[in-house]
């Protein structure tokens, strides 16, 4: 539970006081100061729901493609980094690989099978770290069949992905973190070109394939910018979906009770947990003109922090929002952005985690419960999640 937020106000909020818990500061700024400027990180971070809704769907007055962004720096011009034709053209190019039909039909078996070779691995040890042994893997192993991705071993893959992430998040500019950027970097390439040629040759479903197979096929560079978008967020999101919902529905026994009466409801356990703990807690944009946003005059070519994690816990929209609740009235959350950015992945996500992953884990360990002498920790503003997950369960 978040504690209370004392002021000073935004300059001076540390990187670090976010990484911690940035809840009790976005609290403050939503009721103060909704739009404040911060020194640490470069940027107006925008804090309240409708303020982020109107963001995501004026892309002519908010920017994807941010100038100086760290997103590109580490991963190269992605869809993700651009507006209107380029942006709809890579998208489009990758679209096929992740439409709903194919995540149920293609996909959805090859998850429900890596999750069970997982859990065979480790089932009779009767404890583990389920972030380290089964969210993190089984999100990479997912992952890698999605892209076409062969021969990637799970670790290599979160490896590369938590240097990514850890990279386009460096906004105190750590050197070491851009020396395992660039390594991370330099492993996807060398994975994508060794693929290449066989995709080529030999069409399948996965995403790489989709993208040179496109009615306008994509270049070598631009399949590698946005192989690592979603080795970024394609495998963070999920793997910290599982451990957020896993770690939720263990310490709060009215919902484990109620979904082991009726299995249907880890669909709400999945939208609770990332309306929770938005597993992307931050993205940029930035002003193309002149533009007021939350009772503030913003210059034309500011740079934003729009927070979804604020946003998924704004009072006006959500009842007790700190409060972890699958039977809340509906409201719309942003964790998975909004307007012509809506992540392209939320079919996939919602399929691993909601239909196999959480109902496989409870399903198949049984007695499963937290190790009480190991606490569960969290971290991080811009992506954000358990660090880990000790469990015990009777083999």
């Amino acid at each position: 539970m978040s504690t209370a937020y004392q002021e000073p106000a935004g300059a001076d909020v540390t990187l670090d006081e976010l990484y911690q818990d940035p809840y009790p500061a976005f609290r403050w700024f939503r009721e103060h100061d909704p739009v404040p400027w911060i020194p640490a990180a470069g940027r107006y971070l925008v804090t309240r729901h409708r303020d982020i809704v109107f963001v995501d769907t004026h892309p002519e007055m908010f920017s994807a493609d941010e100038q100086g962004s760290l997103v590109t720096r580490v991963m190269g011009h992605n869809m993700l980094r651009k507006d209107g034709a380029a942006h709809d053209r890579d998208r489009r190019a990758a679209e096929p690989a992740l439409r709903p039909r194919i995540v149920k039909e293609h996909w959805t078996p090859r998850f429900q099978q890596n999750a069970d070779d997982l859990i065979d691995g480790f089932i009779e040890n009767g404890s583990g770290d389920l972030f380290r042994d089964f969210a993190g893997p089984l999100s990479a192993r997912n992952l890698a069949a999605i892209m076409g991705l062969r021969d990637v071993a799970d670790q290599d893959l979160q490896t590369w992905s938590q240097a990514l992430i850890d990279g386009a998040g460096n906004y105190a500019d750590d050197p070491d973190v851009w020396a395992r950027c660039e390594a991370a970097s330099l492993g996807v390439d060398a994975a994508i070109d060794a693929v290449i040629p066989y995709l080529q040759a030999n069409p399948d479903g996965s995403v790489i394939s989709a993208m040179l197979h496109a009615d306008e096929p994509l270049a070598p560079d631009e399949i590698r910018a946005n192989v690592k978008v979603f080795i970024g967020g394609g495998l963070n999101e999920p793997r910290d979906a599982v451990g957020v919902a896993a770690w939720a529905t263990l310490t709060h026994p009215e919902v484990r009770r109620a979904v082991e009466a009726d299995p249907t409801l880890w669909r709400r356990v999945f939208e609770e947990a990332v309306r929770w703990i938005a597993p992307i807690g931050m993205y940029p944009r930035q002003t193309t003109q002149e533009v007021e946003l939350g009772g503030r005059v913003l210059p034309a070519g500011a740079r934003l922090g729009v927070c979804a994690g604020s946003a998924n816990r704004d009072e006006t929209v959500f009842e007790r929002p700190d409060e972890f609740d699958i039977d809340r009235p509906p409201a719309p959350h942003v964790a998975f952005g909004g307007g012509p950015h809506f992540c392209l992945g939320t079919w996939a996500a919602r399929a691993q985690v909601a239909q196999i992953a959480l109902p496989t884990l409870f399903r198949r360990l049984r007695g499963l419960r937290l190790d009480e002498q190991d606490p569960v920790r969290l971290g991080g503003w811009v992506f954000r999640g358990v660090l880990n997950l000790p469990a015990v369960w009777d083999a």
